[in-house]
């Protein structure tokens, strides 16, 4: 079917483009499920990282082999329409689904093909809102002073505005660029298992956050649009929050007249057990901004927003040529029919907890190397004495037929499908079991 061998493939891509990805190279056909086959060696992989954390459901799924859904993907393949300003049926069928996973408390819809993107038009969204705001009440801030307030260890991107926000353990990803110096505030993330200490320490680290932004706000008055935050942290080191923070720092964009972002890109669609990360909590963000998983990113907004003529009602102020792929928008339709009709919800949190109580009992078990067990539904991670010794452990997987992601300093992070089994998940954690023995 195609014109290059696999075994040609990575000695073609290397004539032009770095390639430093996994040696597989993915059988579109032969891979199945949680199971990816190298079409080079046939050699199979346990997927615990679902490309990025970007494939809702497992390969091949029977759905995507219907002959109803090969043909609209064969009419939308041939063609590549400006949805924001040509519409057609299956982008209607798209939003309303869409419209229903976000649920009526989030009318505004925006869609764009990225996640990064998705954030930058979330701080566009934010900084025109809080401008109007100033204007309205007589602020005279120039919108040149106008900042996000943002966490340390965040991920939000590598483009424009998401640039100055980014800071994880790899400096690669925004040195040498220049960047805004906007509010970066510590970030005050659980350890578990969760001690008296522990919870002590950590509720000072919780007042601080709040402390630096009103002292930010004292200073510079006015000038916070937004406060942007991974509902859970992903790359940063799968940092969770306690539900009485993040309601603080709810009641304190309300009292500052600033919105409340929720980057969802990583944590949403449904891996934590519920949608999106956020429904797990007792706050709701004013906006949240999706990708990865919907595959068709972009950002989702409340009512908030309508306090003034916003971009969702102003023409012009956010866009993009396309606002999304129509075929990407076709797949995720039916992505989202799976997920109901299947109850993957449902399946990542039984899932899920059979998997953290997996990585507990390791951590008994090797107790001198596995520490800090946490997840919500299938979204796991845990830590290890060090980079190098992660690092190590990662290498060995591979070799031996797992495909897992680091983040953080020393964590390594599950992001399976949504679709996962039981059995492929004790399959994988035996083997890391054989890994950490020889470690």
């Amino acid at each position: 079917m195609w014109k290059t061998r696999a075994s040609n493939v990575r000695e073609s891509l290397s004539k032009s483009i770095l390639v430093d990805g996994y040696h597989l190279v993915l059988d579109l056909e032969k891979s199945k499920g949680s199971i990816l086959v190298d079409a080079s060696d046939n050699k199979e992989y346990i997927d615990l990282f679902s490309m990025f954390a970007s494939q809702p459901i497992g390969v091949n799924h029977e759905s995507f082999l219907d002959d109803d859904f090969l043909l609209k993907l064969g009419v939308v393949g041939s063609h590549k329409p400006v949805n924001s300003d040509v519409y057609t049926q299956p982008y209607a069928d798209f939003v309303t689904a869409m419209s229903r996973v976000v649920t009526n408390e989030y009318p505004h819809l925006f869609f764009i093909e990225g996640g990064s993107l998705a954030v930058e038009n979330a701080l566009k969204v934010a900084f025109d809102w809080k401008m109007r705001k100033n204007l309205e009440s007589e602020k005279e801030v120039h919108e040149n002073l106008l900042s996000i307030a943002h966490l340390e260890k965040s991920f939000h991107g590598r483009s424009g505005y998401t640039l100055s926000l980014t800071n994880t353990a790899d400096p690669r990803k925004t040195m040498f660029f220049p960047k805004f110096d906007w509010p970066r505030l510590p970030c005050p993330s659980r350890t578990f298992p969760e001690t008296e200490s522990s919870l002590a320490s950590l509720i000072e680290k919780e007042k601080d956050f709040i402390d630096k932004l009103d002292s930010f706000e004292k200073e510079h008055p006015n000038q916070i649009a937004a406060v942007l935050m991974e509902t859970i942290q992903g790359e940063g080191g799968d940092n969770h929050f306690r539900n009485e923070f993040l309601a603080k720092v709810r009641s304190w964009c309300d009292s500052n007249d600033v919105l409340l972002i929720f980057d969802e890109v990583q944590v949403g669609m449904g891996i934590t057990g519920n949608w999106w990360a956020w429904q797990g909590t007792d706050v709701k963000p004013d906006i949240f901004s999706f990708g990865k998983k919907s595959q068709v990113c972009g950002i989702a907004a409340s009512s908030r927003i309508d306090d003034v003529d916003n971009c969702f009602k102003v023409s012009s102020r956010i866009n993009s040529t396309w606002g999304g792929n129509l075929v990407d928008m076709v797949r995720v339709t039916k992505y989202i029919e799976i997920i109901e009709k299947e109850n993957l919800l449902d399946n990542c949190s039984q899932v899920g907890a059979f998997l953290l109580q997996g990585l507990k009992d390791m951590a008994k078990d090797f107790d001198d190397l596995v520490s800090n067990v946490r997840g919500a539904g299938l979204m796991c991670a845990f830590d290890l004495p060090n980079e190098e010794i992660r690092d190590t452990v990662r290498s060995l997987l591979v070799e031996e037929g797992v495909l897992i992601l680091g983040c953080g300093d020393r964590s390594l992070r599950f992001r399976p499908v949504l679709d996962v089994s039981k059995d492929v998940i004790a399959k994988a954690l035996n083997l890391i079991r054989k890994v950490l023995n020889k470690v």
